[in-house]
């Protein structure tokens, strides 16, 4: 569905949500989240062929495309999609703010800015700290949300959309209840022990 806002054709988020308000607070992910408005999450992947394509798809498809795998619900992107829309559609009632701002800020929240690396001399292992790289901290954002949404999925009968929006209401408000925010802090922790 098309809006026409201020004489501009706008793209809604399955036909309800839009992404021009969306900002990233966090400047150093910025470049790396794309918001770009789409109608629909999938790219049929077209990033997949060349390297840091990736930096190029919207972040709610490659939060799709982390939800697939692995497990029950690999190569199923039809149903996560529909998931994924119930349960923006709970965040919307439940908080009444957009959902991908939700996102984004789970995104940001579960986001390490710090991990450790091993670095051997003369065959002796030590960790070092490092600093993470802004597409790497994405990518384990979106890591750390996905494997605790699979993870509490196996210990409830809440319906999978409930347990997404949970899961991203919980990291938006960097509550540790959420496994992602648990996850960077634990890496971040070993990291600071590291130094």
């Amino acid at each position: 569905m098309y809006v026409l806002e201020e004489e501009k054709m706008e793209l809604l988020l399955f036909e309800k949500w839009s992404m021009l308000d969306v900002e990233v607070s966090d400047m150093g992910l910025q470049k790396y989240v794309n918001l770009k408005p789409i109608l629909f999450p999938h790219s049929s992947g077209r990033h997949s062929s060349q390297r840091f394509k990736k930096i190029e798809v919207n972040i709610v498809e490659r939060f799709v495309n982390k939800l697939m795998r692995p497990g029950n619900n690999t190569g199923k992107k039809t149903m996560v999609m529909n998931a994924l829309e119930a349960a923006f559609q709970l965040i919307d009632l439940k908080i009444g703010q957009n959902p991908i701002q939700v996102l984004v800020n789970a995104v940001e929240n579960a986001a390490p800015r710090e991990e450790t690396t091993r670095v051997s001399y003369g065959g002796v292992a030590n960790h070092q700290a490092v600093d993470v790289a802004p597409l790497r901290r994405v990518d384990l954002a979106l890591r750390f949300l996905t494997e605790g949404i699979r993870g509490s999925t196996f210990s409830t009968v809440k319906p999978f959309a409930e347990v997404i929006a949970d899961e991203l209401i919980a990291a938006s408000r960097n509550d540790t209840s959420s496994a992602g925010v648990r996850k960077k802090q634990e890496l971040e922790r070993i990291a600071y022990a590291a130094r």
